[in-house]
């Protein structure tokens, strides 16, 4: 494979290019079960302050978005970056790159400052991955919004993953988790 290239981008600086081949990648993977992206409701999910994007030529390849919220864990307030959006080209799976976009997208939320974790639900099938660079599965009642704006409570059991920012982080807390709004 050729070298991959990883920009940072905040949302508000998306080029119309970054813009039209973002939503290549992702409607080559969802638009015949989700519809065309929408980058600021992307599948009824929330929107990322920051784009993590990597490319091969013209192309992209690969894509991480993230947004810092303080959400709710047992009586604790957390601040986490919600990771969303994760998504390799079929052509260049397999061949590390979501590996070096994770490696990037971690250094871009430690970059922003005052970010204690990475935050993600995924699908099972995916889990190992993610624990292969870094992140922690974690087990806890999750309150969010749904897609449909509506209050959803997801029971422990689906993935939910963290990865700690800080040096030196303070224990997860325990507790229920209130996203305070949608799932990213």
């Amino acid at each position: 494979m050729t070298s991959v290239d990883i920009d940072t981008v905040p949302h508000d600086r998306l080029s119309t290019n970054d813009m039209a081949r973002l939503r290549e990648l992702f409607d080559a993977e969802y638009f015949a079960e989700f519809g065309a992206w929408d980058p600021d409701q992307p599948y009824g999910y929330a929107p990322h302050d920051v784009h993590v994007i990597a490319r091969l030529g013209a192309a992209v390849v690969g894509h991480v978005g993230w947004a810092r919220r303080t959400i709710g864990v047992g009586t604790a307030e957390v601040v986490v970056a919600g990771v969303g959006g994760v998504l390799i080209s079929p052509h260049a799976r397999g061949q590390r790159a979501g590996t070096l976009l994770l490696a990037h997208a971690a250094l871009s939320m430690k970059d922003a400052g005052g970010i204690e974790y990475g935050y993600l639900g995924c699908r099972e099938e995916v889990v190992a991955f993610y624990e292969s660079c870094g992140w922690r599965r974690i087990s806890a009642v999750e309150h969010s919004i749904d897609r449909a704006g509506h209050p959803v409570m997801q029971a422990p059991g689906p993935p939910l993953l963290t990865l700690p920012l800080d040096p030196k982080p303070r224990s997860w807390p325990a507790g229920p988790i209130d996203l305070r709004g949608r799932a990213w």
